[in-house]
């Protein structure tokens, strides 16, 4: 019975594996630690988290590995996005610390256990070449992401909030699950790369393909929060416990940029004519959807959900613009450029979130725009922070957030469709409204709290390097800018 078997090389796996024990050990410490403050299990997470970064970069040889039966692929992209992975689930527990310990309901060291089980749903996603290997990684993500949204039951609006999550996200599951038996019925197979060579090799039924196509996209999208699948983001980002919108604002994006990746570059490259259409549509909707009604909102999370659907509709621009009639020779500027904007994305959306846990305390979420009024005359050191990540957000030169968009906009132009650049353009225009007016209120209006902004000094120092990285990224971004490229090149 066991005479085919095969043991498979286990070092490509390494920190997934070794994040997966930890987490476990970890769920076992924490029935006996006593502190109230949950400190040995925040440490040992942290450190969890450090030691997949060290591992990962100790095995990376690369090149690109396949192991699990080809199920598992381990390459230079997966490598560079899991080590951003890693960075950022760092800083969200750093941000999280002083929110969980205000907070009864939070402080449990489940807490952190479905962090790292969240971690490890998108590594498994990140390094996915088979359609199982995916789905599951997606599941595990998910089901950590609605416990951590419902975790304080006392929470009328969280649990209302993780009740939509969970529905909606069973939803998107099933079209995805149906697109991807349907792509199988077509091609006879579930790997990723075994797609991309049946339907190269012309051995795939072109019509079911297209239908399993517009299933996977619709799955895809909402994964990533376009319109019209973005339902859930607004209520979601509003109604969870803030330390917890800001893992969902951050971390899931690099995971959800690697499946579309996966899924479409990889193995559905040359069906790029009729995917493009899609993305394109879902791209403008998002642009459009996102910028304006963010304009109406009177909540902060509720304004960044929004500013979040409109930059995932700007990092699908670079992706649309890979191939352009089945030339592909602006792929690798293109799908640099859309790994930039994710990289980019992902800093400033953790800056921001993470000014509002800086201001919450016991009993207060500093969620509304206006409880930064006055910001500068309470602290015009935070303020400014603040207002680097509005500006940055905004598009504003000389920050990250300019040379994120500046790089898609050109790979836009450069793949020949100027109108979709001008759109872009228009509606990074509309969209920088509603990121000055909070910067007008923290400069020019009264606060109606003068309260002391109190947080720990390592929180300070963090969400000051986070400011100062904005910029500073934003004047030198030709190293992050080399990195994707390379990364993606010897990847695709």
């Amino acid at each position: 019975m066991f005479d085919n078997f095969v043991v498979p090389d286990l070092l490509p796996a390494a920190p997934e594996l070794f994040l997966a024990a930890m987490a476990l050990a970890i769920l076992l410490v924490d029935l006996f630690v006593k502190d109230n403050r949950r400190t040995v299990t925040y440490v040992l997470s942290q450190l969890a988290l450090i030691g997949c970064a060290a591992i990962q970069f100790s095995t990376s040889t690369g090149e690109i590995v396949y192991t699990f039966s080809n199920m598992f692929v381990d390459d230079l992209m997966s490598d560079l996005l899991k080590l951003f992975l890693y960075l950022t689930v760092v800083i969200v527990l750093f941000y999280s610390r002083g929110y969980i310990i205000d907070r009864e309901a939070m402080n449990k060291g489940e807490y952190y256990v479905l962090t790292l089980f969240a971690t490890l749903g998108m590594m498994v996603m990140i390094s996915a070449n088979h359609f199982l290997t995916l789905y599951m990684g997606l599941e595990l993500l998910s089901l950590s992401l609605y416990a951590m949204v419902a975790m304080n039951r006392d929470s009328l609006l969280s649990t209302e909030a993780a009740m939509k999550y969970f529905v909606l996200g069973a939803l998107a599951s099933g079209l995805l699950l149906y697109g991807m038996s349907m792509i199988y019925g077509a091609t006879g197979t579930l790997e990723i790369t075994g797609v991309a060579e049946r339907l190269y090799g012309g051995g795939a039924n072109k019509n079911l393909m297209v239908f399993g196509l517009v299933f996977l996209v619709a799955g895809l999208a909402f994964k990533l929060g376009v319109v019209p699948f973005h339902m859930w983001i607004p209520d979601v980002y509003h109604g969870a416990p803030t330390s917890v919108t800001l893992l969902i604002s951050t971390a899931p994006k690099l995971a959800a940029f690697a499946i579309v990746m996966r899924l479409l570059v990889n193995g559905l490259i040359t069906m790029a004519a009729d995917w493009q259409v899609m993305l394109i549509i879902l791209s403008v909707l998002s642009m459009a959807i996102g910028n304006l009604a963010a304009i109406a909102q009177t909540n902060l999370k509720r304004m960044l959900a929004y500013s979040a659907i409109s930059h995932m509709g700007f990092m699908l621009l670079g992706i649309t613009t890979g191939v352009v009639s089945g030339d592909a020779r602006y792929a690798l500027n293109a799908y640099s450029s859309a790994m930039f904007y994710v990289i980019a994305y992902v800093l400033m959306s953790l800056g921001s979130f993470g000014m509002i846990l800086l201001m919450a305390r016991s009993g207060f979420e500093a969620d509304k725009i206006d409880d930064f009024k006055g910001l500068n005359k309470r602290s015009p050191w935070f303020a400014a922070i603040m207002m680097m990540f509005m500006f940055s957000m905004a598009g504003i030169p000389f920050f990250i957030g300019f040379f994120a968009k500046f790089s898609v906009l050109q790979a836009v132009v450069a793949a020949g469709y100027m109108w979709l650049a001008v759109v872009a353009v228009l509606f990074s225009l509309i969209g920088a409204f509603y990121y000055l007016r909070v910067v007008k209120l923290m400069y020019f209006d009264a606060p109606t709290d003068d309260s002391p902004i109190t947080a720990g000094a390592d929180m300070r120092i963090l969400i000051s390097a986070n400011g100062l990285a904005v910029a500073l990224l934003g004047i030198f971004p030709q190293f992050i800018m080399s990195l994707c490229a390379y990364a993606l090149l010897r990847s695709l």
